[in-house]
C-alpha cells in the first residue's frame, strides 16, 4: 500500500545528501514496510512529536536510524503535533503534570496582571510564570510522549494483525465460495 511512495534502493545508493551516513542507510529494516519497523516508527514518531517541539523529524530519524525502524514511519507520526494541535497538548500536559506533582493549578497570569503599566515588571511577571509552568510543563509531556509511544507501538501491532487476521479470513471466505460453486 506504501511501497509507491518509499524510495527505490537504487536511488538511496546515488543520494549525495544520505552519502554522509555511509551503509547504516542501505539497512532493509529502514525501509520495508514490516510490522516490528513499522510499529518501532510509530513508537519513536509519537515520542518524539509529543516530546520535542522543534526538530521533531530529524531527531525521530535518527532515533530510527539507530533502532532500526522504518524512518518514514517515525518522521510522519511526529506530525501529531502539528500547528493545530500544539496548543491542546501542552495544555493538558501542563495540566498533567501539575497534577502527577501536587502542584497548584496556577497558570492563571496573575502575576502578569499585576503590573501592566510596567514593562520591566510585566517582563519580570511574566518570567516568573514561565518558569513556575516549566516543570509540570516538562513532566506532562515527557508523561505524555511515553504513553504516545507505548499507544504508538502497541496500535501499529495491533492494526497489523487486524488487517492480516481480515486478509486470512477474506481468503478463506474466497476459497469456500470457489469451493462451494
Amino acid at each position: 500500500m506504501f511501497q509507491r511512495f518509499l524510495p527505490t534502493h537504487d536511488s538511496l545508493k546515488q543520494s549525495r545528501l544520505l552519502s554522509w551516513l555511509g551503509p547504516r542507510i542501505h539497512d532493509p529494516s529502514l525501509w520495508h514496510i514490516n510490522r516490528r519497523s513499522v510499529a518501532k516508527g510509530a513508537a519513536i514518531g509519537a515520542f518524539f512529536g509529543l516530546l520535542v517541539p522543534v526538530a521533531q523529524i530529524p531527531a525521530a530519524a535518527l532515533m530510527a536510524l539507530f533502532l532500526r525502524a522504518n524512518l518514514w514511519v517515525a518522521a510522519v507520526c511526529t506530525l501529531v503535533s502539528n500547528p493545530f494541535t500544539y496548543g491542546p497538548i501542552y495544555y493538558f500536559a501542563y495540566r498533567l503534570g501539575a497534577r502527577v506533582m501536587g502542584a497548584p493549578d496556577g497558570a492563571d497570569g496573575s502575576a502578569v496582571a499585576q503590573a501592566p503599566d510596567a514593562a520591566l515588571q510585566w517582563l519580570a511577571g511574566m518570567w516568573n510564570w514561565v518558569t513556575g509552568i516549566g516543570r509540570p510543563l516538562a513532566l506532562g509531556m515527557l508523561l505524555l510522549a511515553v504513553t504516545g509511544a507505548v499507544f504508538g507501538y502497541w496500535g501499529a501491532q495491533m492494526f497489523w494483525r487486524l488487517r492480516v487476521l481480515s486478509k486470512r479470513r477474506r481468503l478463506r471466505h474466497a476459497r469456500t465460495a470457489r469451493s462451494a460453486a
